[in-house]
């Protein structure tokens, strides 16, 4: 009886340290309110599409050219702040979070195709009213922005792609390459801070440049509602396919802007694009790697703001 009663003090013991070590590392989402107020965002400025929220940012003179801005995979609207404060004292500034991250969240279909965000972004764009815009688009977003040049190459006027994924090798057409493991699924439940911070130096070439304010806002990201859960479902849906039929439609001006030292899309990859779209040009940054636009703003804005001024009116 004596080691029966010790063996049940240690396991109340060991369940015990179990709950506190869960309860350590258990992330549970951030409420929407919270967020709204952190990061600003209006209340005015949300569209529905297809029974999806969609939340964004619009500045900027309203008959100036407009600019539809695109994040990257896990990214949110605010990626671009630093370009926005600039480019809207002169452009009509256009940012989302796109379906499936920050506040706009999960899809109410679990529908991440590609076919179906080029149409969410079409009626997004339609609901504002605008009929012709510029488009900057980086990583997951710069193929997002290509697609979309390619299903309305009228419609856009100029592209900037940076470093943007959707050209596979060809033996990969038709892989999953962000398909996730079971184990990745435990993000829905624990998501470590310092473990976001490691996946995200690589994005630096000088990782000295990801400061607390910029993990913590990836962070909090990551912890809007359903936003875990909506990655996960993106990254199993993403199919790569044969990219070279749609860049060959796209007609507008196309910047295709690389860090250098990008190692997670590398700067390599620019010739084949460059190949495929009849008019563009390579820009590539030294000391650079892939968030050009958190790590070296200026730098990055310099080469956008020449390429923009050459090809919008002003």
């Amino acid at each position: 009886m004596y080691r029966l009663e010790r063996l049940g003090t240690w396991m109340t013991v060991i369940s015990a340290l179990l709950v506190a070590l869960l309860y350590g590392v258990w992330t549970p989402d951030l409420d929407t309110v919270t967020l709204e107020q952190r990061y600003q965002y209006a209340p005015t400025q949300a569209v529905e599409v297809d029974g999806l929220r969609i939340r964004y940012k619009d500045t900027g003179p309203r008959d100036a050219p407009a600019i539809l801005l695109l994040h990257g995979f896990g990214s949110s609207l605010q990626t671009w702040d630093a370009w926005a404060d600039s480019l809207d004292k002169r452009y009509r500034v256009i940012r989302l979070d796109l379906p499936g991250f920050g506040l706009t969240g999960p899809s109410p279909t679990n529908d991440y195709s590609e076919q179906t965000d080029t149409e969410t972004l079409t009626r997004f764009i339609d609901q504002l009213g605008v009929t012709q815009l510029a488009v900057i688009g980086h990583s997951m977003g710069g193929k997002m922005a290509w697609s979309l040049a390619a299903s309305q190459p009228a419609r856009i006027t100029a592209l900037v792609l940076m470093a943007p994924d959707g050209y596979p090798r060809p033996e990969d057409i038709g892989t999953k390459p962000y398909a996730s493991s079971s184990v990745m699924h435990l993000i829905k439940y624990f998501l470590p801070k310092y473990f976001l911070e490691k996946s995200l130096e690589p994005a630096f070439y000088d990782a000295t440049q990801l400061n607390e304010t910029l993990v913590n806002r990836y962070y909090d990201m990551l912890r809007a509602p359903g936003v875990r859960a909506a990655i996960l479902a993106r990254g199993d849906q993403t199919v790569y396919t044969d990219p070279v039929p749609r860049l060959k439609r796209i007609t507008a001006p196309t910047l295709l802007l690389w860090g250098e030292e990008d190692q997670m899309i590398p700067s390599r990859n620019a010739q084949d694009y460059e190949r495929d779209i009849p008019r563009s040009t390579t820009v590539l940054l030294p000391q650079s790697g892939h968030l050009i636009q958190e790590e070296r703003p200026d730098v990055g804005l310099t080469a956008v703001s020449h390429f923009l001024d050459q090809h919008l009116p002003q």
